[in-house]
């Protein structure tokens, strides 16, 4: 994934350039590179690095002077960070830059190497820049229409001829793209942060669509031709939202709005003190349409379905089965008419989830979203959407999007049962208020922030740790040793509690961290004997647990004790534990939180 901004006005196009891309570059950061029009023809500026050094470079260099361009901040897939494989790659006729993976490019280049061009990048996106220019004849729509037939992949591109020099032309298939409508002024970008600063206007680009934006007018037609009428959306979020406002990461403070999320998520979707989805759509009585629920997802979303699993058949008793997104579709699944599919994102354009869904699509099965961005791919294309207010999502480890989507979940599980006749509205009633006061709690959850922080200068040097967990606390572990490896770089494995026998334990020695939930009354007393195990062999023992649960003293090193809410609730609490204690561990460790090594908000390329 990489980050894609444009501006075309009258104010300095590199400055506009680098702020939007500061809000961007969540979406990568292995490089940068901006290209302004000015004085006569494009000056392209890029480095290998952070942005930082990108403005260092211009600092060094002089700022480009011009009011039109685009720029890039890369995530790396083909070909290693370095300058020559930065954003934008260019030619003397065009320039662009390109979110996504050219699948055929070496054929391209093959055939262009052929027609006398040269190479001098490791990239797939340099072939589709000097495909370009060679089905350029001074006409941009004519040229981006007949470079497209012959491409096969994703891409999202923003480019600049230089016989144009006030037009960006923006087109996209499988990754995103906005357009910013401004007063004297218009913006491309990726996502809607990168904008907030000068409009919350935008219209959303849709495949087959290219659009030519000028400071006057954004002109949107068809690949063939023909115009197309936009619809402008507004932005729900601010620049405050998308900003630190204090904070020292985004992590951070997204941690900290999670109770806040949850409200805005949940509160809307509860009527007559029970779930209703007629806001969103969904008529009453319609989960009672369908006798099994596949769940698909990537990553932390993927945990969200394995907590989904339990409650949908704990709760409803109808078969739940979850499924990665990335395996999906290569398993050749066997998938029955009477199933509702759901497939949940934080993003909306993870490309797994996004493929797997059109399978099911084609093959004619209900396809219902749980999605944090409303105009995203997933959430435009899925039969019907659950969006998740959680607002923007900045640090990559993703955490206040978990908790809206088990969040949605509940609720969603206890419509099921409802609608199939598990539970009468009493007892769904019930449910909803227990769900609603276990919200309520997240609040206080909030201040186990500073012990955590106390107690993380302990694992800086810890090089493995595990985490254990049985029935919905398993599902939560996975999540826990998660964001622990993803951005404080510790090994870091979860296993079912009962599993440690069957060969884990021969690695728990002297001082291993063992993080262990238990949250469950029902299994408590294996999961404590699964932990003694641990114990008995040295391990540096962490317990997270439910208020008034009798644990001995001696099984552990560290506690900590949750407000005590009925059992089924108690993930929306511990995941606070578990996001606390990986952040506060990163940051020990100094570790950047906000963008660990190799990884990227979202993954919109296979």
């Amino acid at each position: 994934m990489c980050g894609i901004v444009g501006y075309t006005g009258a104010k300095s196009a590199t400055e506009i350039l680098i702020g939007g891309l500061s809000n961007l570059e969540y979406r990568g950061y292995d490089s940068a590179g901006i290209s302004v029009y000015g004085d006569g023809k494009i000056h392209t500026i890029k480095v290998k690095g952070r942005l930082s050094c990108l403005v260092e470079r211009l600092e060094a260099d002089g700022n480009p002077q011009g009011s039109c361009g685009i720029g890039h901040t890369r995530w790396a897939t083909h070909g290693e960070p370095s300058d020559k494989n930065s954003h934008p790659h260019y030619t003397e006729k065009v320039t662009l830059v390109h979110n996504g993976i050219i699948e055929n490019y070496l054929q391209i280049r093959e055939y262009l190497t052929e027609k006398g061009y040269a190479f001098t990048s490791d990239t797939d996106t340099e072939t589709a820049v000097k495909l370009l220019d060679f089905h350029y004849k001074k006409d941009p729509r004519e040229a981006i229409a007949r470079t497209l037939e012959m491409l096969e992949g994703s891409y999202a591109f923003a480019i600049l001829f230089a016989d144009f020099p006030s037009a960006i032309y923006a087109v996209r298939k499988d990754s995103p793209l906005i357009i910013g409508a401004g007063e004297g002024e218009n913006f491309i970008a990726s996502d809607v942060p990168a904008i907030l600063e000068h409009t919350r206007n935008y219209y959303l680009l849709e495949e087959g669509e290219l659009a030519a934006v000028t400071k006057e007018a954004v002109e949107i037609r068809t690949l063939e031709g023909k115009p197309v009428e936009k619809k402008l959306m507004t932005a729900n979020w601010t620049l405050n939202q998308a900003q630190k406002s204090g904070y020292p990461h985004f992590m951070l403070k997204e941690i900290f709005e999670q109770p806040r999320a949850l409200i805005d998520t949940v509160h809307p979707r509860v009527r007559d003190g029970v779930p209703d989805f007629t806001a969103d759509g969904i008529p009453k009585g319609f989960f009672g349409r369908y006798r099994r629920v596949q769940l698909i997802a990537c990553g932390t979303a993927c945990h969200a379905c394995m907590v989904g699993k339990n409650l949908i058949e704990k709760l409803a008793r109808v078969p739940c089965e979850v499924d990665i997104a990335s395996e999906f579709r290569y398993r050749d699944p066997v998938l029955e008419q009477d199933t509702l599919v759901v497939v949940i994102s934080q993003s909306g354009e993870t490309a797994d989830t996004l493929a797997a869904m059109r399978l099911v699509k084609a093959r004619g099965l209900d396809t219902l979203a749980i999605v944090n961005v409303a105009g995203s791919s997933v959430a435009r294309e899925a039969d019907y959407l659950l969006h998740t207010y959680a607002g923007p999502e900045i640090a990559v480890a993703s955490t206040k999007a978990f908790s809206v989507q088990i969040a949605v979940l509940y609720l969603m599980a206890i419509a099921v049962a409802r609608d199939v006749g598990k539970l009468d509205a009493a007892a769904a009633a019930l449910l909803t208020k227990q769900l609603l006061e276990c919200i309520d709690k997240v609040e206080d959850v909030l201040e186990f922030s500073e012990p955590l922080k106390d107690l993380a200068p302990r694992f800086t040097e810890t090089t493995s740790l595990f985490y254990l967990g049985r029935g919905i606390d398993y599902s939560l572990a996975m999540e826990g040793s998660l964001k622990l490896k993803e951005i404080s770089y510790i090994h870091s494995e979860a296993y079912t509690s009962g599993e440690i026998k069957h060969g884990t334990i021969s690695l728990i020695t002297k001082g291993v961290p063992v993080v262990a939930l238990i949250t469950q009354k029902d299994l408590m007393p294996k999961t404590v004997s699964n932990v003694k195990e641990a114990r008995s062999r040295g391990g540096d023992v962490i317990i997270i647990c439910k208020d008034g649960f009798a644990i001995d003293e001696d099984l552990y090193d560290h506690i900590v004790r949750l407000p005590a809410q009925e059992d089924l609730f108690m993930p929306l609490l511990s995941v606070v534990v578990l996001q606390l204690f990986a952040y506060h561990i990163a940051v020990a460790r100094g570790c950047d939180v906000d963008k660990p090594r190799n990884l990227a908000k979202s993954v919109t390329v296979e």
